[in-house]
């Protein structure tokens, strides 16, 4: 009897759908433009428009390759490996969000507000993130490939191992950030000097 519950529970979890997201709370996203600590996991938001939307859920590995997200609330968020090329996020709240291993090239940030998120080994090159607040941010061996961070708060932020060739940080705010081990190659500097050290 053991052994045939055991097996029955076994199928049941085999039979689930591979994808985390829910349809109720995918549905009342499209219906409200709010998704408070809903689970989204995985879910398809290719192109989405969600301006202002209200996203501070469970977005871990979600497709938001090219939406809209100008003004979206993302605090504290899960973004794990989520997909957000060329996403605009004009900004969009994402304090304390936890973005480790996110896919944002390309991705379109300016004035965003990143502080304390977690950017650990997220894919930022080519992104924008002009004047965008990134004080204590961690993104120890992230990829800011030719990033714009022109006017960017990076004090107290965790860089260590970062990719930052072609980047620009002119005038960027850099007090007490780590740049242990970082890569600088044809980077510009917040004095607008140009760094080759790397290459």
């Amino acid at each position: 009897m053991k052994k045939l519950m055991i097996l029955s529970l076994a199928m049941a979890l085999l039979a689930s759908p591979a994808w985390g997201y829910k349809q109720e709370d995918l549905d009342k996203l499209a219906a409200t433009n709010a998704c408070e600590e809903c689970d989204l996991e995985r879910a398809d938001l290719e192109r989405a428009d969600l301006e202002r939307a209200d996203l501070r859920a469970n977005l871990a590995g979600a497709d938001l390759h090219l939406a809209y997200l100008r003004e979206a609330n993302l605090a504290k968020a899960i973004l794990t490996k989520a997909n957000l090329a060329k996403a605009i996020l004009t900004k969009a709240n994402l304090v304390g969000a936890d973005l480790r291993g996110a896919v944002l090239g390309v991705a379109f940030l300016p004035l965003a507000d990143l502080r304390e998120a977690d950017l650990e080994r997220a894919d930022l090159s080519h992104a924008s993130l002009r004047g965008a607040n990134l004080g204590g941010t961690d993104l120890d061996k992230a990829d800011l490939t030719e990033a714009d961070l022109t006017e960017a708060d990076l004090e107290r932020a965790d860089l260590r191992e970062a990719n930052l060739t072609g980047a620009v940080l002119r005038d960027a705010k850099i007090d007490f950030a780590d740049f242990t081990k970082a890569k600088f190659c044809n980077t510009v500097m917040p004095d607008g000097q140009r760094i080759f050290k790397d290459c």
